[in-house]
């Protein structure tokens, strides 16, 4: 009798790159898919477990193999102009008073700042291997070099190259900087990303990796953040571009749809009055 191994999770796991509304069938298929993602989803294991899989050895991968409760998300109380009190692992505390960013450089004066997502939004990553990737990285975890084979999204190469010409962009990511920082490498030829973020710049807020904006250290009403997962945006919805999950749809034109939008949106000076406008601010 073939022995199937139950794993479940007693604290929370590390995230798997799926949006937070994606069906269980997806879930499934892409649990392969690992922690590099930019997704935040909370992991308990309260309830019994419904993943039944063969798990491997190493902890990395166990982790991936648990129940998926996704929590409610508590609706906190935002403010587009002022540092949040926020919940950073476990405990209340003020937000930094050192920006993420440094000072705006003299060629991007007058720039709105984009800070942009990585998985999902402009690649799809993931440890099965894939005929057609576009790069294959290698990372080493515990010791073990892996093989991450990523996706490019359909027009990410012309949508980097407009959005570096007209923005001060930011690659902003939850994902871990040995994965992230080589696929940036090789996805970036025009160095659109001015700089770049990862995991350790995020805030740990009830479960998610939340990209806070107040800490970038520039002015809200000149910030926009493009991202396929709300949670990552959740303390300032008015200044998201919200994008769909991409994983493997070559007939994709979403990038390519949205450079007109961002051409019109570069000229203004308060990024609030056109994305309500029109109607894109949740």
């Amino acid at each position: 009798m073939k022995r199937i191994t139950i794993v479940c999770a007693t604290k929370p796991c590390l995230p798997i790159p799926i949006p937070l509304n994606q069906p269980y069938s997806q879930l499934k298929k892409d649990v392969s898919s690992i922690v590099l993602n930019d997704i935040s989803v909370g992991i308990r294991c309260p309830c019994p477990c419904r993943f039944l899989e063969e798990a491997p050895q190493s902890w990395h991968f166990e982790s991936l193999f648990c129940c998926l409760c996704h929590k409610e998300t508590e609706q906190i109380p935002v403010n587009n102009n002022a540092p949040l009190l926020v919940e950073e692992n476990g405990t209340i505390s003020k937000v930094p008073a050192k920006p993420l960013l440094p000072q705006i450089k003299s060629k991007d004066s007058g720039k709105i700042c984009v800070v942009i997502d990585l998985d999902e939004t402009l690649v799809h990553s993931s440890f099965k291997p894939v005929n057609n990737a576009d790069f294959i990285i290698p990372v080493e975890i515990d010791g073990t070099v892996h093989q991450v084979y990523v996706l490019k999204r359909p027009n990410v190469d012309e949508y980097l190259k407009r959005m570096g010409e007209l923005f001060e962009c930011v690659l902003f990511t939850a994902s871990l900087s040995k994965y992230a920082d080589p696929v940036s490498d090789l996805l970036d030829k025009w160095g659109a990303f001015r700089h770049r973020l990862f995991r350790e710049s995020c805030v740990f807020h009830q479960g998610n990796y939340v990209k806070d904006l107040s800490r970038l250290g520039r002015d809200l009403n000149k910030v926009i953040i493009v991202d396929n997962s709300p949670a990552s945006y959740i303390f300032h919805p008015d200044n998201a571009v919200p994008v769909t999950s991409w994983f493997e749809d070559m007939a994709d034109t979403e990038l390519l749809d949205l450079i007109p939008f961002f051409e019109r949106l570069s000229q203004v000076e308060d990024v609030y009055d056109i994305l309500k406008q029109q109607g894109i601010a949740s």
